[in-house]
């Protein structure tokens, strides 16, 4: 059975984010990848999920406040830290952080929020991936803390599923090593008994 979305799955990588470069996806780019990212398991239609767009000069200022919220919380960084922190969303043209946005439902647990905030994270890069552009997601020490948080847009009860970086990518994307499947599925034999 041949199926272009299936090779397109089979091959899908990461690329490296300081390989990612401009051009960026356009304004109508990134509404289709939020249309393909929203369209995923949802129960009881909740929206548990929402996305914030980090570009141009704002991943500058972001990595002005990320490296004095870790020298606060460090005391003084060496250079090669600081510029680390510095540079955390500036190293692709686009950012877009995925977010947990919990709601109360009395049927709905928080936990099957959050995947599903990391189901549309999937789709997104998957998306980007379809449009031609690289992505790479991470999360990292600021995902963590509340000071982070906020620096980043999220409300206190919000959590981040992660930052998806995007950008145009030449090549190839590394490849990594990759479980075995006939390793990860079993077929049911019974509770498990100890």
């Amino acid at each position: 059975m041949a199926s272009p979305i299936i090779d397109f799955l089979l091959t899908r990588n990461s690329a490296p984010i300081p390989d990612l470069k401009e051009p960026a996806p356009s304004d109508t780019e990134i509404a289709t990848m939020i249309a393909a990212a929203s369209r995923v398991p949802d129960h009881g239609r909740l929206e548990p999920w929402r996305f914030i767009l980090y570009r141009g000069e704002a991943r500058v200022e972001i990595g002005k406040k990320l490296a004095a919220l870790a020298e606060q919380r460090e005391g003084p960084l060496a250079e090669g830290r600081r510029n680390q922190e510095l540079a955390r969303f500036s190293r692709a043209p686009l950012v877009i952080g995925v977010v947990s946005v919990p709601r109360e439902n009395p049927k709905i647990p928080q936990w099957e929020m959050f995947l599903s905030g990391g189901m549309a994270a999937m789709n997104l890069m998957i998306a980007a991936n379809a449009l031609g552009y690289g992505t790479n997601m991470i999360s990292n020490w600021y995902s963590d803390v509340a000071e982070g948080r906020a620096i980043l847009g999220l409300s206190p009860q919000e959590r981040v599923v992660g930052f998806v970086h995007i950008g145009s990518y030449q090549g190839p994307a590394p490849e990594r090593p990759r479980p075995d499947p006939a390793k990860l599925y079993a077929e049911y034999t019974g509770p498990w008994a100890g």
